[in-house]
């Protein structure tokens, strides 16, 4: 019986420990916003590009939190040990 409250603990550490990607996607993608809002101001006509290149790097910063909340997820409902 301990055992198992021992692995359910650290089940939840380790949700815990994976939704930290998303600490740093956050300023990640607060980086990149600022910018591209600052490259759109200084040249208005090559917004276009500013904007396609930001959607694609904001596509690929979120793939790290997401991953995160997947793991999380699957350590405290899938129940990966069987217990």
């Amino acid at each position: 019986m301990e055992n198992t409250n021992i692995i359910y603990a650290a089940m939840a550490i380790g949700a815990a420990l994976a939704v930290l990607p998303g600490l740093g996607v956050g300023i990640g993608l607060g980086s990149a916003t600022r910018g591209a809002v600052e490259g759109i101001a200084r040249q208005p006509e090559a917004s276009s590009d500013i904007t396609r290149t930001f959607i694609l790097g904001a596509a690929l910063t979120e793939v790290p939190g997401l991953f995160g909340v997947v793991i999380a997820l699957v350590l405290l409902f899938v129940n990966p040990f069987g217990l």
